[in-house]
């Protein structure tokens, strides 16, 4: 599989402190938090951690890109909803690996229109385009 070339139009940058006990910023100040490790995990629990920032980051640009191909084919997705859930676990090839679930839910839309949507915008979405072949992520409508 090759690696697409892009034209960036934007460049986000963050920066880490001591990792996922400690804190990560923006260097435009407009994201600045406390990440712990959560209790599952044998952390605290007090601030955020990476699969937070990860499923937080992945359903805002499933949303945008399923309002993409919406708007594409003249479907209003009103009250439209996408939920990530972010697993973290041990690999079975070592190390530690994650897996996505996406939630999509289109009210007054049919459940087949809606499973049409969510394909062509996990084609769409810069999140799908980078995890693809990298790790599961289930499409589910809800």
């Amino acid at each position: 599989m090759s690696i697409p070339n892009i034209t960036v139009a934007y460049t986000a940058v963050a920066t880490a402190e001591n990792g996922r006990d400690g804190r990560v910023y923006s260097d435009d100040g407009n994201l600045d938090v406390v990440v712990n490790p959560p209790k599952a995990m044998g952390g605290s629990g007090n601030g955020t951690n990476p699969e937070q920032l990860f499923a937080a980051g992945y359903s805002a640009c499933f949303q945008s890109a399923l309002g993409v191909v919406a708007r594409q084919k003249k479907i209003s997705i009103a009250g439209s909803t996408v939920t990530a859930s972010v697993g973290i676990g041990q690999a079975d090839t070592g190390g530690f690996g994650l897996e996505v679930a996406l939630t999509v839910s289109i009210p007054d839309v049919g459940t087949e229109t809606a499973r049409e949507l969510v394909e062509q915008a996990h084609q769409v979405c810069p999140y799908s385009n980078a995890t693809r072949g990298n790790i599961k992520v289930d499409l589910v409508v809800a």
